[in-house]
């Protein structure tokens, strides 16, 4: 039997239901503005604060404040106060400090420095290929003066400071050996930085060196790799110990020839969504391999170690890795500063992240920097080995 309900019933039902919407929007709603007034009432407290110390430090404070330092302090303060060791303010020189790093090039003399116990600066190394290469000078001469200016006058810092400049420029350095001060004059000029190098060991044994995830890394990388195939390489050592990461695209293209075809890695953001993060293609080299790490092997250069092992490309030799499994994001502003943020934590499509824990190697084996034997190293070649003889 069919029932009805009168137009009246139908009008009241209507109405309440009206009402019950009505007072749960304006309940959510007054949740909502209440929540956002407490907000603004915490902002406001808190740059209130800043005020009102800017106040008094400008009343009091005895010498010149420059505005500049000032507000980039501020800003640096700031992401400081998130307490991630990993996001930091840059300002645009510091800014475009990094893309020049990042692109895998520097502009400079090509060498490597360090404080002298005397104070002066030593020379740890010089990059081939670059200005001062072809001088004459060694590593372990002193630099005592920068542009005439004694560095112990100046400060060692600021001395460093007066070794940059621009591409073209010119720079006078005198420089101490056995005693005897000799003065140089050098032309700074863009270097491509080898963050990629490789070898042929005994045995036919591939071995490539990455020291870090340029721009230019995965061109290196893969020359490398491409040069000792063609050589008969029997199997591959991959070194990334003490890279502390870099360039994820520029990771992914270097795992790209060794894995086999599908998702690699995949990022988690705040709002818990994932992406992938390295994709690797249908095309894998199929050679035994071995990753050698240690305690300052981080971030990309742990997925790196991390994606071979998990895929079960290769075995890890060394110590355990760093623990960073978290990615930063560059944000450039309108005034040409830039905010480098932690937006995600990462791990391969296989394992969970290993952020703040780091990678087990199969094969641990300390660096004893005692010995002049890299252990690390012979461990390594002796695992490829033993993998190429057991496909025979």
């Amino acid at each position: 039997m069919n029932k009805k309900i009168s137009l009246g019933l139908a009008i009241s039902l209507i109405a309440i239901a009206s009402a019950v919407t009505f007072i749960l929007t304006s309940f959510f709603s007054l949740q909502s503005f209440n929540s956002m007034v407490k907000d603004v009432n915490e902002k406001a407290k808190k740059y209130g604060s800043l005020q009102t110390l800017d106040g008094f430090v400008r009343e009091h404070y005895y010498g010149d404040i420059d505005e500049d330092n000032l507000s980039d302090g501020i800003l640096k303060g700031y992401v400081s106060g998130l307490g991630d060791k990993y996001s930091r303010y840059l300002t645009p020189e510091e800014y475009q400090e990094e893309i020049s790093s990042d692109s895998g090039k520097l502009v400079g003399l090509g060498l490597t420095l360090t404080q002298d116990e005397s104070g002066y600066i030593r020379i740890v190394e010089i990059m081939a290929d670059s200005p001062v290469s072809d001088a004459g000078v060694r590593a372990g001469d002193i630099i005592t003066s920068v542009e005439g200016n004694d560095v112990l006058t100046e400060g060692f810092d600021s001395s460093i400071d007066a070794l940059m400049g621009q591409e073209g420029t010119s720079i006078t350095l005198t420089i101490r050996r056995d005693g005897i001060d000799k003065d140089y004059v050098f032309t700074r000029r863009s270097m491509e930085v080898k963050s990629a190098e490789g070898e042929m060991l005994k045995g036919y044994i591939g071995y490539i060196k990455i020291t870090g995830f340029k721009k230019n890394t995965s061109e290196q990388f893969i020359s490398e790799l491409e040069k000792l195939r063609s050589n008969g390489a029997k199997g591959f050592v991959f070194d990334v110990r003490d890279n502390p990461g870099g360039l994820v695209t520029s990771l992914e293209e270097c795992v790209d020839p060794l894995l086999p075809e599908g998702v690699i890695a995949t990022a988690e953001y705040l709002d818990g969504h994932s992406d992938t993060l390295v994709y690797s293609d249908e095309s894998e080299i199929d050679l035994p391999m071995v990753v050698i790490v240690n305690k300052k092997t981080a971030s990309a250069g742990e997925l790196f170690a991390a994606s071979l092992k998990d895929f079960g490309k290769a075995q890890l030799v060394g110590t355990q890795t760093y623990g960073k499994g978290v990615m930063q994001e560059t944000s450039r502003f309108d005034d040409g500063s830039a905010v480098v943020l932690t937006v995600a934590k990462y791990k391969t499509a296989k394992s969970e992240c290993y952020d703040g824990i780091g990678i087990t190697p199969e094969v641990i084996i300390d660096d004893d920097a005692e010995t002049e034997a890299d252990e690390q190293l012979e461990k390594a070649i002796e695992t490829v080995k033993l993998a190429i003889a057991g496909e025979k």
